[in-house]
């Protein structure tokens, strides 16, 4: 089973930018998109032979998630049952036979680091969720999770340590989910791969000189460790400032 991980930084601008091409190329079972910034009346795309689940945020051209899926899914939850998480489209969560597929994007602490302390209870509520999940099936997390957790995933970590999405506080709450018993896909396969980043800055031709960070990440249940296959970041596809992630999993 493929799934392909993607923030787009905005649907309808990536649809115009190529998206298609790579859907079609990479032909996976699930694609898990963030940031669509869009309403289903505004997306013009529908693949065949795929289902569509949709969330969108309350407020109009913000956040927002989308996965498409070849495997019909047994049931479907958007968001967490939590008010003050559920009005901003960043969570959809399908059961199918095996495992819980999520796909996430987590609140950025905004530059001045003014939604820190909301990120915070973000992702205490959001490991309990996944925690009593866990007590049915494995659970599969595809999405942004807006923080790049070592040194090894950020190319200046130095200057940046302190930085909205390189704090103590959101790489600590990254170390705990793993400790409670995930993997971060890819870091696993590739515990030394330097210079592997999904996101770049728009300004200083950075994405040109690969002055990145590593934020998007698919993350998955100890459990389902001995039926990953491999996992992938398509660094060379255009059409966000951030490019797709991926792996391969036995089901």
């Amino acid at each position: 089973m493929k799934i392909v991980s993607w923030n787009v930084a905005g649907f309808r601008a990536c649809l115009k930018k190529g998206f298609e091409d790579f859907f079609k190329q990479v032909d996976a079972d699930v694609f898990c998109l963030q940031e669509i910034k869009a309403e289903k009346s505004q997306i013009d795309f529908n693949p065949k032979g795929y289902m569509e689940f949709i969330y969108s945020a309350e407020k109009k051209g913000y956040s927002g998630t989308l996965i498409y899926t070849k495997k019909k899914p047994i049931s479907v939850k958007y968001g967490m049952d939590i008010d003050e998480h559920d009005h901003e489209g960043r969570l959809i969560t399908l059961e199918f036979e095996n495992f819980y597929l999520i796909n996430m994007y987590v609140p950025n602490v905004k530059r001045d680091l003014s939604r820190l302390e909301y990120r915070m209870r973000w992702e205490e509520d959001f490991l309990l969720y996944i925690k009593k999940l866990e007590k049915t099936k494995p659970v599969i997390i595809c999405g942004d999770f807006n923080v790049a957790h070592n040194e090894i995933d950020i190319k200046n970590a130095k200057q940046n340590i302190g930085n909205a999405g390189f704090t103590y506080e959101e790489r600590d709450k990254f170390t705990k989910l793993l400790a409670n018993g995930f993997i971060d896909t890819f870091r696993y396969l590739y515990p030394n791969k330097k210079d592997a980043y999904s996101w770049w800055s728009y300004m200083g031709r950075a994405r040109e000189n690969n002055v990145g960070w590593r934020i998007d990440y698919i993350v998955i249940s100890e459990s389902l460790e001995n039926k990953l296959v491999d996992a992938y970041i398509y660094s060379d596809v255009m059409g966000s400032d951030h490019c797709p992630v991926g792996i391969d999993i036995n089901e």
